[in-house]
């Protein structure tokens, strides 16, 4: 398959929220309005799916209000880029219902992580337009150390030109928005190697246990020729991280894999 590589966003461009996870009532307003602060700064127009605020037990909007927004947002020729509000455990949920024609011929970007890993590597599978792995909406509402994420969403999302990804001077995983005035950083002593050499492919990953929900089906992508990238959350360990690993590890097409990048995730890789 050939991979669609979406255009580029342009200053004043439309740019429209939605919901395939949770719902943004989980945000407070003041994550809200810094968010929208941010969103003005990079020169976009900020809209919102019809059903980005419906909330059920899950924290979630139902799968036909989810599946709605969604398709809303690649159908409209005005919005250039689709962002998530936030992760959570569902996204996989609309993998059935996703209209992957109207996908491929609306090629446009699309931008989260975490629970949104199922979603990213689904419409790699089965449409080739290239996603990104980047800030949810909820990120851009991170009052403070938030300039390196910005930094290279910048290269990412608008630049043409190739760059380097260099690590950040300083890191936190603590949970900013419980107080967005008190917070201390970690220094950052850089990237370590486990295995040295250099390689070529495709990016392919995400959250490992997200991912790892699309084993044996059809929205799992094709890891021949590719650079895998993998983070985790705080709530996993270390036996639980190396069971997943393997589980991927075992997957047929796994020798195609190039290179592998960890994040460093809270209590397990430092």
């Amino acid at each position: 398959m050939s991979y669609i590589i979406p255009p580029k966003l342009q200053f004043g461009d439309m740019v429209m929220v939605i919901a395939p996870s949770r719902s943004i009532g989980l945000l407070s307003d003041e994550t809200r309005l810094v968010a929208d602060s941010r969103f003005a700064e990079l020169g976009l127009n900020l809209v919102f799916g019809d059903h980005a605020n419906e909330s059920d037990i899950f924290g979630s909007g139902t799968i036909p209000s989810r599946v709605d927004d969604l398709h809303t947002a690649f159908a409209n020729t005005d919005v250039k880029a689709i962002f998530t509000v936030i992760g959570g455990f569902n996204s996989n949920q609309l993998l059935r219902h996703l209209d992957w024609d109207l996908i491929r011929k609306n090629p446009k970007i699309l931008c989260g992580y975490s629970d949104i890993t199922a979603l990213n590597n689904s419409i790699l599978a089965m449409s080739g337009l290239v996603t990104y792995s980047g800030p949810h909406y909820s990120s851009f509402g991170e009052k403070l150390y938030f300039d390196y994420s910005m930094d290279y969403l910048r290269k990412c999302l608008f630049d043409d030109h190739p760059f380097s990804v260099f690590a950040s001077g300083e890191w936190a995983d603590d949970p900013w928005y419980r107080d967005q005035d008190d917070r201390q950083p970690e220094a950052n002593p850089g990237y370590s190697t486990i295995h040295p050499g250099s390689a070529e492919g495709t990016i392919v990953g995400g959250n490992l246990c997200t991912l790892n929900l699309l084993q044996g089906t059809e929205y799992f992508p094709d890891l021949n020729d590719t650079i895998l990238f993998l983070e985790d959350d705080s709530l996993i360990d270390g036996p639980s991280f190396d069971r997943d690993l393997q589980s991927l590890i075992h997957q047929p097409g796994f020798t195609g894999v190039r290179g592998w990048l960890l994040g460093a995730f809270k209590g397990l890789v430092r």
